[in-house]
């Protein structure tokens, strides 16, 4: 019960709070509604044929990669150890290696320095003096000098004239009421009337005195009250005016600006942001169905019909070939490369005991030694010199041979 009383007690979720996706973003308005799904359409029209030629380049790269620049690249690599350790090496070092340099100078004449001009010698002097200086120019020999003006003409005409204009009346006033009667009074009635003074007093200080006070003073500090007035009236006047420009320009200017920037500006380029992404992936997915649709047709059309013939037609025409004519042929081949080889060993030893019965025919044999010429014995060294201490002498005469013992 408790639990109940507490669900009646608690306040309402939000409606519609547990409807919103995850990465809801609100503040859409009708123009980026309208404007979403035509954007995203001319898009994916517009980047399919580029993600679908992108796809079919990289598939291509990948393919020369492993088929044809790999294997190129070792048998450069081993052209270009055989080359340095040969004395061809001079070969890579003055006409490989410059001819290198002159492709990469011409490669970056070619595809790179166009691309960093047009970078440097068009876009950025176009932004940079065809929108940035301008504005600059603008801001600072118009907007600045026209504020500055305005509150110079502020300060150093309206305020000053106002000043000076009140400061002319007040002379004026000062110079028309009071400065006859203070010259009368200094001047004609003080010596005249000194005999009269009391009845000049009564009769003329004191109501000259009384209008002074309750006129010509009320009446001064009135002139000067609306004088003030009248100053703070156009300072005022000229500070709505300043207001109003103020508001004008942010009015007309910086709020549509804003606003078109806001409203439009930033939808449409957040839309064709997130357009070029959605269509990149929608293009990625179609190319790739596209390239399985076309390897499944390969697959099915060349790979299966070549592997069918390889294994039902060349491989039993090739075991066939084999083993009815080459095989054959190979024994035949073998048998006259050994028959060759044994008759060449023959021929070449032939050659050799020729040559040798003819070097003696012409030389002569090598000279044998006399029957009479005694034999060293063992026990003497040094050319039957001297004798080994240790070493039983020899006989000093060799016995006769058998034939000599004879004939004797």
């Amino acid at each position: 019960m408790g639990d109940m009383e507490q669900g009646k007690h608690r306040a309402p979720a939000e409606y519609g709070a547990h409807q919103a996706p995850a990465h809801y973003e609100g503040g859409d308005g009708c123009l980026t509604t309208v404007i979403r799904i035509p954007v995203r359409i001319v898009v994916l029209l517009v980047v399919l044929p580029v993600r679908m030629v992108w796809d079919a380049l990289v598939v291509t790269a990948r393919a020369a990669e492993r088929v044809l620049f790999r294997p190129l690249g070792r048998a450069l690599a081993w052209l270009f150890d055989v080359l340095v350790a040969t004395p061809a090496g001079w070969l890579w070092r003055y006409v490989c290696v410059p001819l290198g340099h002159a492709l990469a100078w011409l490669a970056r004449a070619v595809f790179v320095w166009p691309w960093v001009a047009l970078w440097r010698y068009v876009v950025v002097p176009v932004v940079r003096y065809g929108i940035v200086v301008p504005l600059q120019w603008v801001y600072a020999h118009l907007l600045t000098p026209l504020g500055h003006g305005l509150r110079w003409l502020y300060r150093e005409v309206l305020v000053p004239a106002a000043r000076w204009l009140g400061s002319a009346l007040k002379w004026l006033l000062t110079m028309v009421f009071v400065m006859p009667v203070v010259l009368v009074w200094r001047y004609v009635l003080v010596p005249v009337g000194l005999a009269a003074a009391w009845l000049v007093r009564y009769l003329v200080v004191v109501p000259l005195g009384w209008v002074y006070r309750r006129v010509l003073t009320p009446l001064g500090h009135g002139i000067v009250w609306v004088l003030d007035v009248v100053i703070r009236g156009v300072e005022a006047f000229f500070r709505g005016i300043g207001i109003a420009l103020r508001w004008l320009v942010v009015v007309l200017l910086v709020t549509p600006v804003v606003w078109v920037y806001r409203r439009v500006l930033a939808p449409v380029g957040r839309e064709i942001a997130a357009a070029l992404g959605v269509a990149w992936r929608v293009a990625g997915y179609l190319s790739r169905a596209v390239g399985r649709a076309l390897a499944w047709l390969a697959r099915n059309l060349i790979a299966a019909p070549v592997r069918w013939a390889y294994r039902t037609v060349c491989v039993p025409v090739g075991h066939f070939v084999r083993d009815a004519f080459l095989a054959p042929v190979g024994r035949a081949l073998r048998a006259v490369g050994r028959t060759t080889r044994e008759t060449l060993r023959a021929a070449r030893e032939t050659v050799r005991r020729a040559r040798r019965d003819a070097w003696r025919a012409l030389v002569g044999a090598p000279a044998e030694p006399e029957p009479g010429e005694p034999g060293s014995p063992l026990a003497r060294t040094l050319g039957s010199a001297t004798t080994v201490p240790s070493a039983a002498p020899g006989p000093e005469f060799s016995p006769l041979p058998e034939k000599s013992a004879q004939q004797g």
